[in-house]
């Protein structure tokens, strides 16, 4: 009862294996994923898609992670002039990989965690400042619980003051330099008010963008800032080859993304489009249907007629969601439409107009290379083996199994922490448990 199954059996095809271990390991619990390939959560007939619709950043365009050390190192540096924070902030670099995607920060105790579908906070992944805390001091900060009310979340579902959830990719220098002012204030036993450091923090970060720093950093170094050119070329090509039709709504001004697609695409990038829509205010431009579109003309200068339809060649700006749908007729699912941010991208377009989505997730790659490695194959395959003789063994109520029984629920609670450690390696693991309603699946890949 006690046998183990070698990494050796694990290995074997499943018919080869022995027949104890065939019905306790689920087909397929150690299958490869390939990070090359696209995932899919509902069925999709891309015959059936004639419109293809793009957002700008980190999505035709993906970027270097120099950027996320300039924002932060810009951010930082308003801390201390602006907000007349102490000068020592100043020795702390940025710490690439600190922070992923989806995790959540408590603003009133500063800390920042992971939080799983369920409301509860995943253990060994709360932070305050650099450094960990202990399951034991969190279940006594959070009252003898690991649960956070929905009522204090002020994510996608939730409208509480208390936690943060940071879901793009702009809010990894954030999360970063909250964690850094924190960790000096602690480390170093001076009384401050998380509350406010929240507050500085994101106003400071708010300045890097306001101010257009990330705007001029990439425009004077294209090559340095924009992957993968050559590979957002050929989709457009291949799309238009294809006779699709392509539309852009995008938060980023006309200059930043001509010179963009300029430097991926060619001087004639506009010719892929149907519709261009620059500095669309999402997510508001997808919920709200008050502000009309208004087109600039080729110097860039907003011009003053109604808009009355949306134009080959023409550049828009502003407008909602709802005047484009009756401009271009375009609705349900022949459209086709991707993103980076789950929820301001692609949630209220799936759920609300049923067009199809798709997210763009570059961390994806490197997580699927980590759950493929063979030490997280072999501890997720016995985790769930073992799991299967517990349950099989919990109805002899004899002192010999009972004994056996302890012994196996200390193994799996070991084996859920070495593979909670492993797990938790990935640089977008936080998706596999984020809050996610059935009905909101489709727009996001979750590995596990």
């Amino acid at each position: 009862q006690n046998e183990q199954i070698s990494d050796l059996e694990i290995e074997l095809p499943l018919l080869e294996r022995p027949a104890a271990a065939t019905d306790l390991i689920p087909p397929g619990a150690c299958k490869s994923l390939n990070s090359s390939v696209i995932y899919a959560n509902n069925e999709v007939s891309l015959e059936e898609v004639d419109i293809y619709g793009f957002d700008y950043d980190y999505t035709l365009a993906q970027y270097s992670n120099e950027l996320n050390t300039l924002i932060y190192d810009t951010a930082k540096g308003f801390l201390i002039e602006h907000f007349k924070y102490p000068e020592e902030i100043a020795k702390y670099e940025y710490i690439p990989n600190f922070a992923v995607r989806g995790l959540h920060y408590d603003i009133q105790k500063g800390l920042l965690m992971k939080i799983d579908a369920f409301h509860y906070i995943e253990p060994g992944t709360v932070y305050r400042g650099l450094s960990p805390l202990s399951d034991e001091e969190v279940h006594y900060l959070y009252g003898g619980t690991f649960h956070v009310p929905l009522s204090q979340d002020s994510g996608f579902y939730g409208k509480g003051p208390k936690v943060k959830q940071f879901m793009d990719i702009f809010s990894i220098p954030e999360m970063t330099l909250l964690a850094v002012v924190n960790d000096f204030f602690f480390t170093n036993d001076i009384e401050y008010d998380p509350v406010h450091l929240f507050k500085d923090v994101s106003e400071a970060i708010g300045m890097v963008h306001l101010k257009g720093y990330m705007y001029k950093w990439i425009m004077q170094d294209l090559d340095k800032f924009i992957l993968r050119k050559e590979e957002t070329d050929a989709v457009l090509h291949r799309l238009v080859s294809q006779g699709k039709k392509l539309f852009l709504i995008t938060n980023s001004p006309f200059s930043f993304v001509d010179k963009g697609m300029t430097h991926m695409v060619g001087k004639n990038w506009r010719d892929f489009f149907d519709v261009v829509i620059v500095q669309a205010d999402k997510p508001h431009f997808f919920t709200d249907c008050i502000k009309p579109f208004r087109r600039l003309d080729n110097n860039g200068d907003l011009r003053w007629e109604k808009i009355t339809s949306l134009d080959k060649g023409q550049i828009y700006k502003q407008g909602n969601l709802f005047d484009f749908l009756r401009l271009t007729g375009w609705r349900g699912s022949k459209v086709l439409y991707f993103g980076d941010h789950l929820y301001s991208d692609l949630a209220d377009l799936m759920l609300r107009h049923g067009w199809r989505t798709a997210a763009i997730v570059p961390e994806l790659e490197h997580e699927t290379k980590i759950v493929s490695a063979h030490r997280y194959a072999v501890t997720l395959t016995w985790l769930q083996a073992l799991t299967g003789l517990m349950e099989r063994l919990q109805t002899h109520r004899d002192p010999d199994s009972k004994k056996v029984f302890l012994e196996w629920q200390k193994e799996r609670e070991e084996l859920r922490t070495a593979y909670r450690q492993q797990r938790n390696k990935g640089s977008f693991t936080v998706y596999t448990r984020m809050k996610l309603s059935p009905s909101f699946s489709e727009v996001c890949y979750i590995i596990a």
